[in-house]
């Protein structure tokens, strides 16, 4: 048996597909969880010793279109239905 070329063309089933909650390619067939995320648990799987993983899927990977608003109105006292006060020009 060689273990080369010859061998590779025989690897043709999957056994992974995409994720549903990640959009990985980390979904395992078989035994029915993401290796990336942990589908289909409730928590997202996530450990310390990938440092870099914990990074990509953060709070500011993304676009954060709802919490930058929130950041902005945060620094102005969650005012609502009021103008801002005037800046005095010197």
């Amino acid at each position: 048996m060689t273990k080369g070329t010859c061998s590779f063309g025989k690897k043709n089933n999957k056994t992974h597909i995409v994720c549903r909650r990640c959009g990985k390619r980390s979904y395992h067939v078989q035994k029915s969880t993401c290796a990336s995320c942990g589908y289909p648990a409730a928590k997202l799987r996530k450990y310390n010793w990938s440092e870099k993983a914990l990074r990509r899927r953060t709070t500011g990977a993304g676009r954060m279109a709802h919490l930058k608003d929130v950041q902005r109105r945060f620094r102005n006292g969650f005012r609502e239905g009021s103008q801002a006060p005037k800046k005095n020009a010197n």
